[in-house]
């Protein structure tokens, strides 16, 4: 499974945006050859419900896969593909009264199809011109004819803070993958806009594409970016519409209206791809000089009953692990990165400490289904090998439209949410020395939840397979929070289910920890 897959812009609309053209209005954009800034053709009348029709119109039809550009473009290098940027001077809305810009990247190498982009002002859209005078390059870039390539995604900048600095905060490429990052964050994960049969024994995962792209141009001032995008796979189509807010975090509200080919059973809501190599929990697999390789640490769910699970991750020795949390109506859940200092780490190039969380937060209810988490053997930092995202109960029928919205904040961690208690800070195990079995440790953080006194702390450790022994609370004077330890006797023959609860006068007043012990 990779996170790379092409994308594509030819023969997409077909008569869904055989639109009439309308006067042309006066662009910004409208750049002569040689000078500064993209160029556009001509307007066609848009807003939200162009990019719905369109997909109600492609679902319609069989399944065209997208051309790939050409060979001479394909066969680039991985550091000859490196020998080619986007020139930001040229962006679309740049040197406007916008605050935000986007700067395109070029099809080769790993993205092989193109998308179309395109520009919206006051009603109208008009497409990106593709040129390589837009492009920057070194001297050992190859000579490339124009006609071969296109683009194959958009970064999002903007001015918020210095007028005339423009900073990313946002990016689409790749099948339908897209990141975002909050203030001073490096990217890691990355949010996908559907997820079909991730981690399925029944059939080949599925990618769908973004196709095309809309970027309306924000007035001044404006606090938001919008930007809509049109789906288009073998099983399913969809419409989405992206609005951007970024300050210490990025915040994004997508609305997703999805038609399928095919009936949906194994679908992926608010699906993210993340990275898990070690931590503490599996550092003695690798012989690395480092403490620990993630962009994510676990999985945090605020289920509908009220609960707050923390489920770490696991890198499993081979195969897949996949596990579910069936819930009605979660309040939210996502991949969190919970250990920010650089020390967790040791690693001064890769800043996995300034790597964002992501939390999916419903905007209506989603009913029953669960949250599925899949975990992919991988020995390479390189891989992502985390999947989660939420599969709803009833499959999505062929031929029905369903409609769904949600919030993604990129940034530290998750937002607050209603009933929150001491979080967990790290899991730790190991074999026990002069008895049997194996320890694991949970420390949770300060929280005044849990009082003064360890010893009003009940702690409730169950194990599905397998016996718990010594089961104990105690203070930790390194971190001010309270340390809960348990030793787990093994099965030999089967995976163990473990859950640890912290109560205190009847209340649960830590995160539900969850973990799922693999006989090596």
């Amino acid at each position: 499974m990779s996170a790379s897959v092409a994308l594509t812009r030819r023969g997409i609309l077909g008569s869904a945006l055989a639109l009439a053209a309308a006067p042309r209005a006066l662009w910004a954009q409208d750049a002569a050859p040689g000078s500064h800034g993209v160029t556009l053709g001509e307007p066609t009348p848009f807003s939200r419900e162009t990019v719905v029709e369109a997909a109600r119109a492609l679902a319609a039809q069989p399944y065209a896969p997208p051309p790939e550009i050409s060979q001479d473009w394909r066969g680039l290098s991985y550091d000859q593909s490196r020998e080619i940027w986007f020139e930001s001077l040229n962006a679309l809305y740049r040197g406007t009264d916008s605050p935000f810009a986007a700067e395109m990247f070029v099809a080769s190498l790993y993205q092989t199809t193109e998308v179309s982009i395109n520009a919206v002002e006051d009603g109208q859209a008009r497409p990106v011109n593709f040129e390589l005078r837009l492009f920057a390059t070194t001297d050992r870039f190859p000579s490339l004819p124009e006609s071969g390539t296109g683009f194959s995604g958009f970064r999002l900048t903007h001015q918020l803070e210095e007028p005339g600095k423009y900073q990313e905060f946002a990016v689409w490429q790749g099948a339908s993958y897209f990141r975002g990052i909050g203030r001073g964050q490096t990217y890691g994960i990355s949010a996908r806009g559907i997820a079909l049969r991730t981690g399925s024994a029944e059939g080949a995962e599925e990618f769908p594409i973004f196709r095309s792209f809309w970027i309306e141009r924000a007035a001044p001032g404006a606090p938001e970016a919008v930007v809509h995008a049109l789906l288009d796979g073998p099983s399913v189509t969809g419409a989405y519409t992206f609005r951007i807010t970024e300050e210490a975090s990025t915040e994004m509200v997508v609305e997703a209206v999805l038609f399928p080919r095919v009936a949906l059973d194994e679908v992926g809501l608010a699906a993210q791809t993340s990275m898990f190599l070690f931590n503490d929990l599996n550092r003695m697999r690798f012989d690395d000089f480092r403490e620990g390789v993630h962009d994510s640490d676990g999985l945090l769910v605020a289920n509908g009953a009220g609960e707050h699970l923390w489920r770490p991750l696991m890198n499993p020795v081979e195969g897949v692990e996949l596990s579910s949390f069936s819930d009605v109506n979660p309040r939210g859940f996502g991949l969190m990165q919970r250990a920010r200092d650089p020390a967790a780490y040791g690693d001064f190039e890769a800043f996995y400490e300034q790597r964002p969380s992501l939390w999916v937060e419903p905007l209506e209810d989603w009913g029953p289904g669960r949250v599925m988490l899949v975990e992919i053997a991988a020995d390479k930092e390189i891989y992502d090998n985390i999947v989660c995202f939420w599969r709803p109960e009833a499959p999505l029928e062929a031929g029905a439209e369903t409609r769904f919205s949600y919030r993604l904040y990129w940034g530290e961690g998750a937002p607050p949410v209603e009933g929150e208690v001491a979080r967990v800070q790290a899991t730790r195990t190991g074999e026990r020395v002069f008895e049997e079995g194996r320890i694991f440790t949970i420390d949770y953080e300060p929280h005044p939840a849990l009082g003064d006194d360890p010893s009003m702390l009940e702690a409730r450790f169950t194990a599905s397979a397998g016996e718990m022994r010594h089961v104990d609370v105690k203070q930790n004077p390194a971190t001010g929070g309270v340390r809960l330890a348990a030793t787990l006797i093994l099965p030999e023959d089967r995976p163990t289910e473990l859950r640890a609860e912290l109560w205190r006068g009847g209340v649960r007043v830590g995160e539900v920890w969850l973990y799922r012990w693999v006989p090596r």
